[in-house]
């Protein structure tokens, strides 16, 4: 058994549910008989175009942290963890290297996690770093007695380290366990091992002349050399894409008769595109996005890509606002302070959309002119501090504050 020859070569250690998910995914096949792990999935260009359309959606939006002041919400910049989160929350990793991360290990592994270092007095002990560790180091361990989560985490030299939730921030898909998200290579491997299997097939099919195999007919007997001179000769000559339409003289009374079929009659081109389309389906990710324009207009194009904040982005954001929370900030601060990742900065690429919505919220008295200055990262102006009220929303003809 393949499972035993793995565990004696890595005994005495003694084997995780972790483990047993990480053995399985790397020698199970799928049935299009293609092993899919993470980094073979990331090999299929649908599921690489995915996962960085995710992972660049998301690293590209301002995250800052809030203070609710009564009514009034002010960022909280004299906040410790408000440049950790919107600057660098680390030596190594800017704050959208950090997110793309984060949105990477979400789409391949289904969890992201940190290791987080703390500084400062124990009375008053501070977020100092998130330092990213790879999903396939940790395995999450319940205390069903105290209701208490801890993570082991398998070190590089050997040994493992076993964290608290208050040393180790998670970030996990929906679950099916309520602790551990669910791994979206695991559960789509079949998409995922077609379209590779289907890849394969057409690597294959161009490397041997694109186009199917065949036989040479001989009407004699051959000898072994004999064979084997002509197999390597025609090898040679035939073989390969570079040897392409070359003519082929055959001695001696050969035919040659081709076998096989056409990659049109296997629907082969159809299948690659419905293996891309069912793979955006699986993140959420509409096919204009991963270059597939076959059924785009300008008009579904423009409802697809707002669908795609609503519905494949927010429950991505909600997710990690609430992790921020419950991780890193102590429990007497959750009502006051707050984050916020900015999913209005995805119109900043397009300034027709961006016009409208900042004069719809300037017409209705919602935003004044200096505050659409500064979300423009402009200097305010004399006077733009005013709200607008429209007239037909008057009371009695009247302003309100003349009422």
């Amino acid at each position: 058994m393949i499972l035993d020859r793995i565990f004696r070569a890595q005994a005495p250690r003694q084997m995780t549910s972790t483990d047993l998910e990480r053995i399985l995914a790397r020698s199970s096949p799928s049935a299009a008989g293609v092993a899919v792990t993470p980094e073979r999935a990331m090999a299929l260009s649908a599921v690489f175009s995915c996962v960085r359309v995710l992972a660049e959606s998301v690293g590209q939006l301002p995250v800052h942290l809030y203070e609710q002041r009564g009514r009034e919400k002010m960022k909280a910049t004299g906040h410790p963890l408000h440049d950790l989160l919107h600057f660098a929350p680390n030596k190594f990793q800017t704050a959208q290297d950090w997110r793309e991360w984060l949105m990477a290990c979400l789409g391949l592994w289904g969890n992201a996690y940190f290791r987080i270092i703390r500084t400062g007095p124990a009375a008053r002990l501070r977020v100092a770093e998130l330092l990213p560790i790879h999903p396939e180091a940790v395995t999450l361990l319940y205390d069903a007695t105290r209701g208490e989560v801890g993570y082991r985490v398998s070190l590089a030299g050997g040994g493992t380290e076993t964290y608290s939730t208050a040393e180790m921030m998670h970030i996990p898909l929906f679950s099916l366990g309520g602790l551990k998200g669910v791994n979206p290579v695991q559960y789509a491997r079949e998409a995922i091992g077609l379209g590779i299997g289907a890849e394969m097939f057409g690597a294959r099919l161009f490397a041997n002349d694109a186009s199917p195999g065949g036989v040479l007919q001989h009407p004699g007997k051959m000898s072994e050399k004999a064979y084997n001179n002509l197999k390597d000769s025609w090898v040679e000559r035939h073989q390969g894409s570079e040897n392409s339409h070359k003519p082929a003289i055959l001695e001696e009374g050969m035919t040659w008769q081709s076998i096989g079929f056409p990659a049109k009659d296997a629907q082969f081109l159809e299948t690659r595109k419905h293996q891309r389309s069912e793979i955006a389906g699986m993140y959420r990710v509409p096919p204009h996005l991963i270059g597939d324009l076959d059924k785009a207009t300008f008009s579904n194009i423009e409802h697809q890509s707002l669908d795609f904040v609503v519905r494949g982005l927010l429950p991505y954001v909600t997710r990690i606002e609430q992790r921020i929370v419950f991780h890193l900030l102590p429990r007497e601060e959750w009502q006051r302070y707050f984050p916020r990742i900015n999913v209005a900065g995805l119109l900043r690429g397009d300034m027709a959309a961006r016009a409208t919505y900042y004069h719809s919220l300037v017409q209705d008295g919602a935003l004044s002119p200096n505050e659409i200055r500064d979300l423009e990262e402009m200097n305010p102006r004399d006077g733009g501090d005013i709200y607008l009220t429209p007239a037909n929303m008057n009371i009695n003809g009247k302003p309100p504050a003349d009422e």
